[in-house]
């Protein structure tokens, strides 16, 4: 298959060059992506009340729950793409991209139903207060009435993604961030739609960027390019993508339900500890850019070096991944610990509601490092078809143990801080798994065994 000038060819050159290249543009996206929950946050924060703000902190990981089943299995059917690429198998990946985006289509119908539907009493057993209430459920049921938008905006980029390409999803999230930031600002602070204003704003312009995809591949020649008829359901893609991606998208589903029982918790001690959280979650947003952009460059580098049958170069691209990753992460903590009030403080207007923020962020941002460890082994494990590991880790320790931990440990020691020991506890823990798994196990050639 012949490579386009704006693609990365991971299984040649020098490993950390081809990773550094890779991941760079992933950075800039994933910090554009970032700058559209800044938007909501911000505007919301400084343009309504301090209500709304919580309604809108409130309904992150509800929106992540349903949406983080669905983007679990987009990232699977990019390391099947990933896998085809390695392998130079054109007629696979062709119809792997548009088996992909077949899903992409039905699973849009299915958020949509079970957003609408279940949104009351999902809020409800959250223990929301009565005064947010109407405004999450406003904010929640716009952003998964416009879920068509969200779904296939993350499959096209993950698609592009399994295909080397980096650059081009930054472009098209550059344009989207600076469409949103205006959107917000017309809708929120000119018309006063408050949330129902941040909800669409954010569902138009990720539309937008689902469009901007959407035109380049049509653009594409030979296996690359979309097209309606080549829209086929293949049952032993399909069958792949759901065996590498469902595992991801419960592993996305369980830490939503784990982070659920965490921000009850919260909830408990009522509006100004909400807003706190919520401040704490726009900051931590950033240390996950790198993280986040370094799981998904594992991701497509060791399944398209396996692919390409590069065992040694794959083995040498987790290490300098998961390491440098680390390092990163580290020293962002360090940094982060130090200004944390100012940083709080840029979202969170309210003293009361700063002070709950900066307690959350000086007891876990020293140990974004483990965070790091566990994200990108977690890229690893996936891209060798090993989904089902990260998975069962996280079900364990992020959902299950979090869980006992948080209803046991707040009963012993009633205090905001002790609720917010839950995420480093969890990170130590998953860390040392995927450690062992690692250092134990041939993962490399047991991806031979899944090739389809």
């Amino acid at each position: 298959m012949k490579k386009k000038k704006e693609t990365i060819d991971l299984t040649k050159g020098s490993v950390a060059k081809g990773i550094v290249a890779f991941t760079i543009p992933l950075i800039f996206g994933q910090l554009l992506q970032q700058l559209y929950n800044m938007a909501d946050a911000w505007v919301v924060g400084n343009f309504a009340d301090n209500t709304a703000f919580a309604a809108v902190s409130t309904s992150g990981s509800l929106v992540f729950l349903v949406v983080g089943m669905f983007n679990g299995i987009a990232i699977g059917g990019g390391v099947v793409i990933s896998r085809y690429v390695g392998a130079e198998d054109e007629k696979n990946i062709e119809r792997s991209i548009h088996t992909n985006i077949l899903f992409g289509i039905i699973a849009s119908v299915l958020m949509t139903a079970i957003g609408l539907i279940f949104a009351p009493q999902i809020l409800n057993m959250m223990d929301v207060p009565e005064n947010v209430l109407p405004q999450s459920l406003t904010y929640f049921k716009i952003y998964f009435a416009g879920s068509t938008t969200i779904i296939m905006y993350n499959i096209f980029m993950s698609i592009m993604r399994a295909l080397g390409d980096s650059v081009r999803p930054m472009y098209y999230l550059a344009i989207c961030s600076a469409v949103n930031v205006v959107l917000d600002l017309i809708f929120v602070a000119v018309f006063h739609w408050g949330v129902a204003g941040a909800a669409i704003a954010t569902v138009i312009a990720q539309g937008l960027s689902a469009v901007l995809c959407i035109l380049r591949m049509r653009k594409n020649q030979g296996c690359t390019r979309v097209s309606i008829k080549k829209l086929k359901y293949h049952a032993n893609i399909m069958g792949d993508v759901i065996r590498q991606g469902l595992p991801a998208g419960i592993q996305n589903s369980v830490i939503s339900i784990g982070n659920l029982v965490v921000q009850t918790n919260i909830n408990s001690f009522g509006e100004y500890a909400m807003s706190g959280a919520g401040s704490h979650s726009k900051v931590e947003g950033f240390v996950f850019i790198p993280i986040m952009a370094m799981s998904l460059t594992m991701s497509t580098f060791i399944s398209q070096n396996l692919g390409a049958k590069e065992y040694e170069r794959a083995k040498k691209g987790a290490v300098f991944g998961i390491v440098s990753c680390a390092v990163i992460a580290a020293v962002i903590g360090i940094v982060e610990y130090i200004y944390a009030p100012w940083l709080v403080g840029i979202f969170a207007k309210a003293p009361k509601a700063a002070e709950f923020g900066v307690i959350q962020e000086r007891t876990v941002c020293l140990f974004y490092f483990l965070l790091a460890f566990s994200h990108s082994a977690t890229g690893v494990l996936r891209g060798c078809g090993k989904s089902v590991i990260p998975m069962a880790t996280m079900l364990g320790f992020w959902c299950g143990f979090r869980i006992v931990y948080v209803t046991i440990a707040i009963r012993i020691v009633p205090v905001f801080k002790t609720i917010c020991w839950a995420y480093p506890i969890t990170w130590s823990l998953s860390s040392l798994v995927f450690l062992l798994f690692l250092l134990k196990t041939d993962w490399t050639h047991s991806y031979e065994k899944i090739t389809v």
